[in-house]
C-alpha cells in the first residue's frame, strides 16, 4: 500500500466550478415520476465485490469478438485480415483498452457531476435520485478500472471528452449540468454500453455491462423526465441556451474539423500497434462500397439516441437540427445523415419507450 498523502501524483490541478447550493425545506414528494425512479434506483443498488465474479480471467478468444466501435467494418478489410493473428490481437486488446478507460474516464466525471446535482437542484426528489446516481457513478468506476486493469494499462482520458465533462463541471445551470450529463453524456455511454453488452461475448465483460447499463438507463431517464416537466416553464432565450449547449458537447466529440478529435487518438493507437493508418484507411476507403453493401444503416450514438432524445425533451428545433445536420454531415457519410436538413429530421429515429428493455436488446 502506497504511502498516504494529501496530494497525490496521478491528480491534476483543481478545476474551478461555480457551484450553487438550494436547499428546499419541503421533503413532500412533489415530482412524482422522479420520486417512482428513485425508489426504483434504492431497490436495484448492487454490490461490485459481491455480484461479479472477480476471480475470472478474460477470455481472450470471446474478447476478440468485442466491437471495436467503428461505423465501419474496419476489421473485414483485406489490410486488416493480413495481419499477423498476434498484430490483430494486440490491436483489438489495445483499443478496447482505450475504448473502456474513457467509459471508466467518463464515469468519474458522472459521478462529480451527479454530487453537484445533489446540491443544486431544486426539487427534493430531484436530490434524492441524485444521491442514489452519485453511488451509481462511484460503482461504475469501480468496476471499469478492475477490468480494464486486467486487459491493458488505464489510458488516459480523449481531449473532447475531457472537455464536455470540465464544461458541465463549470456551469453553474443545473438544467445545462443536466443536459450535458443525462442526455449527452449518458446517452453516449448508453448507446455504446448496449452495443457492446449485446455483441461481446466475453462474460466477465458481458456482466459488468449488464449492471452498468442498468444504471445508466435510470440516469438517462431521470435526465428526461426532468428536462421534459421543465421545458414549458423556460422562456425562448432559456430554451435556446439549453439547446446550444447540448449541440456545443456533440459537436465537440466528434467534429474533426476541430483539430482534436477521438479518430486522432485512435490513429496513434493503431501506430503503437505497427498499424500505418494511412494505408490502413486507404484500404477502407477503397473497399467501402462493398463491405458497406449489405450492412444495416447504423446512425451512431448521436443521431441514434442523444438527437432522438433532445427531440423527446423538446430541445431540437429547427434552428439547431440545421447545426447538427451540417457537423454530422461533414464528418459522417450524406447516405446516413441525409442530404439536407429535412433528410435528416425524417431520419431521426423515435427514443425507445422502454430505454431498460432496449438496452438488454429486448426492444428496438
Amino acid at each position: 500500500m502506497s504511502e498516504f498523502t494529501l496530494d497525490t501524483p496521478t491528480q491534476e490541478p483543481g478545476l474551478d466550478t461555480a457551484m450553487k447550493v438550494v436547499y428546499q425545506w419541503s421533503y413532500d414528494p412533489d415530482v412524482e415520476e422522479l420520486r417512482t425512479i428513485y425508489h426504483k434506483a434504492t431497490e436495484l443498488q448492487w454490490i461490485a465485490e459481491r455480484d461479479i465474479d472477480w476471480d475470472r480471467d478474460i477470455d481472450d478468444e470471446k474478447f476478440s469478438t468485442t466491437p471495436l466501435g467503428f461505423a465501419f467494418p474496419i476489421d473485414q478489410t483485406s489490410y486488416w485480415k493480413a495481419l499477423d493473428e498476434e498484430v490483430r490481437w494486440d490491436l483489438v486488446r489495445r483499443m478496447a483498452g482505450f475504448r473502456l478507460s474513457n467509459f471508466l474516464h467518463g464515469e468519474q466525471g458522472a459521478l462529480m457531476v451527479a454530487s453537484q446535482l445533489v446540491n443544486a437542484v431544486p426539487h427534493t426528489d430531484a436530490k434524492f435520485y441524485a444521491a442514489t446516481q452519485t453511488m451509481d457513478e462511484a460503482r461504475h468506476v469501480e468496476v471499469f478500472a478492475k477490468y480494464v486493469k486486467k486487459l491493458d494499462s488505464v489510458r488516459p482520458i480523449a481531449g473532447p471528452l475531457k472537455n464536455i465533462l470540465d464544461a458541465t463541471l463549470q456551469t453553474d445551470d443545473w438544467m445545462k449540468k443536466l443536459v450535458g450529463m443525462q442526455i449527452v453524456v449518458e446517452g453516449l455511454a448508453l448507446y455504446s454500453f448496449r452495443e457492446m453488452r449485446n455483441l461481446t461475448e466475453e462474460p466477465l465483460l458481458k456482466d459488468l455491462l449488464t449492471y452498468v447499463a442498468r444504471d445508466e438507463a435510470r440516469h438517462h431517464g431521470y435526465g428526461v423526465q426532468y428536462i421534459s416537466r421543465c421545458m414549458p416553464m423556460l422562456g425562448d432565450a432559456e430554451k435556446i441556451e439549453l439547446e446550444d449547449f447540448a449541440l456545443e458537447a456533440a459537436q465537440t466529440l466528434i467534429d474533426q474539423r476541430r483539430g482534436q478529435s477521438l479518430i486522432a487518438d485512435v490513429m496513434a493507437i493503431w501506430q503503437e500497434a505497427g498499424i500505418d493508418p494511412s494505408e490502413l484507411l486507404q484500404c477502407a476507403f477503397r473497399e467501402r462500397d462493398e463491405l458497406m453493401q449489405d450492412r444495416p444503416r447504423r446512425l451512431g450514438p448521436v443521431q441514434g439516441f442523444v438527437i432522438p432524445t433532445l427531440k423527446r425533451c423538446g430541445l431540437l428545433s429547427e434552428r439547431v437540427a440545421t447545426h447538427f445536420h451540417e457537423f454530422l454531415h461533414a464528418n459522417l457519410s450524406g447516405k446516413v445523415v441525409g442530404e439536407n436538413v429535412e433528410e435528416f429530421m425524417a431520419r431521426v429515429p423515435d427514443l425507445p419507450e422502454d430505454t431498460a428493455a432496449w438496452v438488454m436488446g429486448q426492444a428496438e
